[in-house]
């Protein structure tokens, strides 16, 4: 295991939290719309950082009261890609700008939590995919792909992201992409793959096809490979079976960021309101997936999940004294009605 690598603290085997649906949260929940579902745009106005900072001190002040967690702090940054930039009328400069932002951000919220939380805080530099989150898209070479990313890559790195995570990859070739572009910056990278109902790949790549993809193209080069991979905007039912057939290969998956709906990517791309799901009923899926995969150790959700979904992962697999939500989980876990509010 190289340096790079083994600094990585969710390498230590303890379980980290990290956050749910950002955008689906600010949007439904706290009303604020988002131009292209892109949260990045709260960057540019105190009102829109005052906005990110309640929205990540709900799942820290959680962290903060599960004994043993670590927490990995997500920049808002998975549509601050310059391809979406120039969508919304940034250009490369200006997406530069706002990416280190975004790492001083959590930078402050990490100083802001870091003597509360038992184990580390991780900023993570996140790098959505090109394109939609649920289509894969026009193809790419490894090289388009690693073009296409370097220039938000280079941005999260140089303002000290820890890492890197690409997240809701569609196709191997795109993850490809950004796990070259991180390991050239110098930062460990994860790889957050997204599936449809059948457990493939938007692209129609299965799981293991990706992951040997991904990792194959480090070793050919001689570069580091990604610390680990990932699952996110997917409901368990929609890949157990998936994780349960990768063999040897399900200890490189380390990290589950899943929806508490069991919609498709389509019906949910249609949907005109939020499908929250249960969070009890999600974290007990959680807590079903560890028994089987003992590698599973970064916990958080997507889209449609808040902290009261985290909050529930946390009580079936780390048990904490008392959650930061207010309910004790020695007993009964008293869950909140889920509050919709339409985007303005």
């Amino acid at each position: 295991m190289s340096d790079a690598r083994s600094r990585l603290p969710q390498e230590s085997g303890r379980l980290f939290l990290t956050d749910g649906g950002i955008e689906t949260v600010l949007i439904f929940q706290d009303g604020i719309a988002l131009p292209e579902f892109a949260a990045f745009v709260l960057l540019e106005s105190e009102e829109g950082r005052a906005s990110l900072r309640r929205y990540f001190r709900r799942y820290l002040e959680l962290a903060a009261g599960t004994p043993g967690a670590g927490f990995v702090l997500e920049s808002p940054t998975w549509r601050a890609g310059v391809p979406w930039g120039a969508k919304l009328g940034f250009d490369a400069a200006a997406m530069s700008r706002i990416n280190r932002n975004a790492i001083a951000l959590m930078h402050e919220l990490q100083a802001e939590y870091a003597s509360r939380i038992a184990s580390p805080v991780v900023v993570s530099g996140c790098v959505g995919p090109r394109g939609d989150g649920y289509v894969a898209g026009a193809p790419m070479t490894y090289a388009d792909a690693e073009r296409v990313h370097r220039p938000q890559v280079e941005a999260l790195a140089a303002a000290g992201a820890d890492m890197i995570t690409a997240v809701t990859m569609t196709t191997s070739a795109e993850a490809v992409g950004v796990a070259r572009a991180a390991a050239r910056a110098g930062r460990p990278s994860a790889i957050s793959f997204t599936v449809e109902t059948d457990g493939r790949l938007p692209s129609g790549e299965t799981l293991r096809a990706a992951i040997d993809a991904v990792d194959a193209d480090a070793a050919e080069a001689g570069r580091e490979a990604p610390a680990y991979f990932m699952l996110n905007c997917a409901h368990p039912s929609h890949f157990a079976h998936v994780v349960a057939e990768l063999g040897e290969r399900r200890a490189r998956l380390r990290g589950l960021r899943a929806n508490a709906s069991r919609l498709s990517h389509a019906e949910l791309d249609t949907a005109t309101e939020l499908d929250p799901g249960n969070p009890r009923e999600l974290g007990a899926d959680y807590a079903r997936l560890k028994a089987s995969w003992p590698s599973l150790r970064i916990l958080g959700g997507c889209c449609g999940t808040d902290h009261r979904h985290v909050a529930a992962m946390a009580a079936a697999l780390i048990e904490p004294r008392e959650l930061a939500s207010g309910c004790r989980v020695h007993g009964a876990m008293r869950v909140e009605p889920f509050g919709r509010r339409a985007a303005r």
